[in-house]
């Protein structure tokens, strides 16, 4: 019986190949491969023609505005403008991709129930990230190149694009954070800092000799950093609750270089 079965198995087997045309299923995948590949090499080389040409337009725009506008927004805007042509390249490769397959995108995201409502609290969180970026550039509350603080990150800016802002941390970390979680920002590049130095004391200190020795290093550091304005300020000793002491100077600082000061002085 089993080898009855078997046989008639195998007959039915043989009858099913039999029925697929294949020479018919061969040439439409190897039609629609061949689609496919076109439309890879397609998105290739526009991807590539679209970069040259942004390259070619920022770097005439950098020649002919670099004395109204900042190098830290040409290169913001530049990354911007070539992750844009990216996302949209994208888009329409996998559309294209998907059409050639025979998948009606269209219909099948209007019919699919949870698929369309993923589908569209994705693209919410999308709509959102770029709105947000937007306004962050509108605003002009970042540049490539400036030191900052988003949320309790803090490091230089990398890029700015359509759904991140991308931040290196002191330590090289290299952090993407969606634009949509930027809910507070500190830029340490614009205006002049007030960087503060404490130094631990005992009571007994003598705070003459103390002073005479942080004026000597003062004058011997501060010539070696010409973006700290003017001298730093003697404050003077301080105590704490917990009965310690300290002493405290200050100096004005261009820009970013607060982390630095602190490292050296």
């Amino acid at each position: 019986m089993q080898l009855y079965e078997l046989i008639l198995g195998a007959i039915n087997w043989q009858k099913y190949v039999n029925f697929i045309d294949w020479q018919k299923l061969l040439i439409t995948v190897g039609e629609k491969v061949g689609i496919i590949f076109l439309f890879s090499v397609l998105m290739l080389l526009l991807r590539r023609i679209g970069k040259a040409l942004i390259n070619h337009f920022f770097k005439r725009y950098r020649a002919k505005y670099q004395d109204t506008v900042t190098e830290k927004r040409i290169r913001t805007f530049h990354t911007l403008s070539i992750n844009i042509l990216s996302y949209i390249l994208w888009f329409f490769w996998l559309y294209s991709v998907l059409s050639t397959l025979g998948v009606p995108v269209g219909t099948l995201i209007a019919s699919a129930g949870v698929f369309s409502l993923a589908i569209g609290l994705g693209a919410q969180s999308f709509v959102t990230d770029i709105v947000s970026g937007f306004f962050i550039l509108l605003e002009k509350q970042v540049e490539v190149g400036e030191y900052v603080q988003i949320n309790n990150i803090r490091g230089t800016i990398a890029a700015v694009g359509l759904r991140t802002t991308q931040i290196v941390s002191d330590d090289g970390t290299l952090n993407f954070i969606p634009n949509r979680s930027v809910t507070m920002i500190a830029n340490m590049s614009r205006n002049n800092m007030t960087a503060m130095v404490q130094i631990s004391i005992l009571p007994e200190t003598p705070i003459t000799k103390l002073i005479k020795i942080i004026e000597q290093v003062n004058q011997r550091e501060v010539k070696n950093y010409p973006d700290i304005i003017g001298e730093p300020k003697i404050i003077g000793t301080m105590n704490l609750p917990d009965g310690s002491w300290f002493f405290k100077s200050t100096s004005q600082l261009k820009t970013a270089l607060k982390p630095k000061y602190h490292t050296n002085f």
